[in-house]
């Protein structure tokens, strides 16, 4: 027997704006208030207000020459970048397998977050009882890691800037928040194409990183080799740099081939 039982933190006014939205996403064409109202079995006057709302919001827009409501630009914005994600995602996951398969340490996807973050994407994790572990989800300071410093070497000075130009949050005791030495740094990975960073975002951990690129050559995500400090000593961590560039470069021709904006 179905447990009938409902969720008692469900906000149900929610749930029905959200009702709304999904009906004008499905259709595929405009909508009038009448028609959602009957179609959702909604009083005239919530539907309005739903509507109203989520046309404030930007996830609907209102023709008022025919008086009817269609998807947003907010929707459509996050519609393309959830397909942007799963398009990175698909294409970096068996490259990603392959650089694990060669260095048995965990491999990283991560893209640039909202508020000065890296957020990762994507992680394979290395077949060892010893390894850097993190979850799909999680988010970084920039600065603080080398998914970070790799995006950061690869956008705009002006971006760069506004960047560094905040405050610098120390993860760790050896975390980089100088503003000039954290510049020098990425000028340096702009040089080599890759970056590293040595207990800076969590005790005892190497990591390091190759960014991504989009059809203007900004970084737009990166992928690293993480593992404990022990393990990745200099020599190999050049030998990760230069393999993740390589790895990178193939991700980035085939996003910018296969998915061009």
């Amino acid at each position: 027997m179905a447990d009938k039982r409902v969720n008692p933190y469900i906000v149900q006014p929610v749930m029905k704006a959200l009702k709304v939205l999904e009906l004008v996403a499905e259709r595929g064409h405009d909508l009038s208030l009448t028609a959602i109202s009957k179609r959702l079995s909604i009083p005239k006057t919530t539907t309005f207000r739903y509507l109203q709302t989520l046309t404030g919001a930007g996830f609907l827009v209102h023709d008022s020459r025919n008086d009817c409501y269609g998807i947003g630009p907010r929707f459509r914005t996050i519609a393309k970048a959830d397909t942007s994600l799963h398009n990175l995602r698909s294409i970096a996951r068996p490259l990603m397998l392959e650089l694990v398969g060669e260095f048995n340490e965990t491999v990283n996807l991560a893209i640039r977050g909202e508020g000065g973050n890296v957020v990762y994407v994507d992680i394979v994790e290395a077949n060892r009882s010893l390894r850097i572990q993190g979850r799909v989800g999680d988010r970084h300071p920039m600065h603080s890691t080398a998914l970070g410093k790799a995006i950061l070497g690869f956008v705009p000075a002006a971006e760069q800037r506004s960047y560094l130009d905040q405050p610098l949050m120390e993860m760790t005791g050896r975390t980089l928040i100088d503003k000039s030495y954290i510049e020098r740094q990425l000028r340096e990975v702009a040089k080599l194409g890759y970056a590293t960073e040595q207990g800076e975002n969590e005790d005892g951990a190497m990591c390091v990183a190759a960014p991504i690129l989009d059809e203007t050559a900004r970084a737009i995500a990166a992928v690293s080799v993480s593992a404990p400090l022990q393990r990745m000593p200099r020599s190999l961590a050049a030998t990760a740099g230069l393999r993740l560039v390589g790895i990178a470069q193939r991700i980035t021709t085939q996003l910018v081939n296969e998915y061009p904006v």
